[in-house]
């Protein structure tokens, strides 16, 4: 006795699993060719970053005047105003003038190679000790 469920489908592909993998493929494609190859023993070196310019960090009108600076070099070296300093020594200092006055302006003025990361520190370091009014200075555009 045969029993009879209704015609057969016929198979067919589904259309869904294949554009999934076909963007699978093109994007593993894409992030395979944009990775730069680095040269053979090197260390991996900073990102090629350059910072960007301002057109109104020179305005007189805008730069506070009594404004601590704080410095950093393109080796990652911390001033303060043009003096070099250890980053405990700055932490110290910091928390002095965070003592003192409350509300003093910070400016960072970080060189153009400098280490992002010892920007970042820096700006930790001083919401640390309750600086929160912070600037950065950028170099004139023109």
């Amino acid at each position: 006795m045969r029993i009879d469920l209704g015609h057969d489908d016929e198979p067919e592909i589904s259309l869904i699993a294949l554009i999934d993998c076909i963007f699978f493929l093109l994007m593993f494609f894409m992030v395979a060719t944009s990775f730069k190859h680095q040269a053979e023993g090197q260390p991996l070196k900073e990102l090629p970053i350059t910072l960007p310019q301002s057109a109104v960090s020179l305005d007189p009108s805008m730069a506070a005047p009594e404004a601590v600076v704080i410095g950093v070099d393109a080796k990652g070296g911390l001033y303060w105003g043009r003096e070099r300093v250890t980053p405990v020594d700055l932490r110290r200092r910091l928390h002095e003038v965070a003592t003192r006055h409350p509300g003093q302006p910070v400016r960072i003025d970080g060189d153009v190679l400098a280490p992002y990361q010892e920007v970042i520190h820096l700006l930790d370091l001083c919401q640390f000790e309750g600086l929160t009014r912070i600037s950065m200075r950028a170099r004139d555009g023109a």
